[in-house]
């Protein structure tokens, strides 16, 4: 069956059991003979490679485009990256100096709210430290 429109020289074995398996199961789907589906050599040769030509073509446009978007989405993600590390070390030094600026006390009572688990209010006394520590390290405020 494949030897009438398949030459093994012309086209890789794979393509002919792919092109074998597609007319069988298209011939299943519409209940009709494969034969009747059956591609005649001498009269479609030419349009089998040219439809082979346009899938490939269809394919590399693909790939081409999706390699493109990779590669965009990849730069957006780098820089993404780079601006969390650098808001990393930013929030970490201020963490540092309000540490360095916190009395024993306070940093007391801050390790028991977070063991009890409830959320440390702005209003106590690290809000008092905060407005020394802020001219200190940048002209920004940092958020509570």
């Amino acid at each position: 069956m494949t030897a009438q429109w398949c030459s093994p020289g012309a086209m890789d074995l794979g393509v002919c059991q792919l092109r074998h398996f597609s007319i069988s199961f298209l011939s299943s789907l519409l209940g009709t003979d494969s034969s009747a589906l059956r591609l005649d050599s001498s009269s479609s040769g030419a349009s089998v490679v040219a439809i082979d030509n346009k899938i490939e073509q269809a394919m590399d446009l693909v790939k081409s485009h999706l390699m493109y978007a990779v590669r965009e989405e990849v730069e957006v993600l780098k820089e993404q990256i780079k601006e969390l590390i650098e808001k990393n070390s930013q929030l970490e030094q201020e963490n540092t100096l309000l540490k360095t600026l916190a009395s024993p006390e306070q940093l007391a009572q801050f390790q028991a709210q977070l063991q009890t688990g409830s959320p440390p209010s702005s209003s106590q006394p690290q809000g008092t430290t905060q407005p020394t520590a802020q001219p200190a390290s940048q002209g920004s405020g940092p958020s509570a």
